[in-house]
């Protein structure tokens, strides 16, 4: 494994001014802007913390990469990932800053982005059960588009289009998919977990992750109909009190 260069010297400008945080308000300064940013008292070079005027826009922050140079930015509402990009010129990042701690919509926040920056989540101020499950919808099908994985970008798309599976919160992990009740508690019930195949092979379908194989079929079609017809009959009954889901 290569040794991780030394920060100061990957980013000298940047410890020419002693810490991330002040140099990227260096950098808005040169652009007219001013940023609320704090230092990073573990990693001043490579970490910079941002503060909103949005309460519930929080865990936003500025990473500088470990081997090469670059900078990420992350942005979360509500504790879900909203924003999240990476730029190797730093001058691309004040704009976004700012919209992001003075509350921009994402749709100004994007305009002002010179890279890819928004994940598919929409903000979710009150943290709403339909629209959390809605917006992480929207984040699946974003991150399944740009996966290069057609399997799974079809078994999305499939749940997504089956209005049953649709009322419910989505999850992944290890690239398979699954489906709660509520946001709040991921995994319960666990009724299926679907694996998705890398180029030929069969969809899974097991009752929870790393469970048992139930069945193995060739599309994502008739992966989804199994999950449907495994639903537990009172999830069913609770999912249909949320008919704004369906549209």
């Amino acid at each position: 494994m290569s040794r991780e260069p030394d920060p100061a010297v990957l980013y000298p400008d940047v410890a020419a001014h002693g810490s991330l945080a002040a140099a990227l308000q260096a950098a808005a300064a040169d652009q007219g802007l001013s940023l609320p940013l704090a230092v990073t008292p573990s990693d001043p070079l490579r970490h910079a913390t941002i503060t909103s005027v949005v309460p519930h826009r929080h865990s936003s922050y500025v990473l500088a990469h470990h081997y090469e140079r670059g900078w990420t930015i992350w942005g979360s509402s509500n504790d879900r990932l909203v924003i999240c990009g990476s730029t190797t010129d730093m001058r691309a990042l004040p704009q976004v800053i700012r919209g992001w701690a003075e509350g921009a919509n994402l749709d100004e926040i994007r305009h002002a982005a010179t890279f890819d920056l928004l994940t598919g989540r929409f903000e979710v101020p009150d943290n709403n059960p339909v629209d959390v499950i809605a917006s992480e919808w929207q984040w699946l099908l974003t991150d399944a588009d740009g996966a290069d994985w057609p399997q799974y970008q079809a078994l999305i798309e499939s749940a997504h289009a089956e209005p049953k599976l649709r009322r419910l919160y989505p999850f992944t992990g290890h690239w398979t998919l699954g489906f709660s009740s509520t946001p709040d508690c991921a995994f319960s019930p666990s009724f299926v977990s679907i694996d998705s195949p890398r180029g030929t092979g069969d969809y899974t379908i097991r009752e929870w992750w790393n469970g048992p194989a139930l069945h193995h079929v060739t599309t994502a079609a008739e992966a989804i109909a199994i999950a449907v017809d495994r639903i537990p009959a009172d999830l069913l009954q609770t999912s249909s009190e949320n008919p704004a889901q369906d549209s």
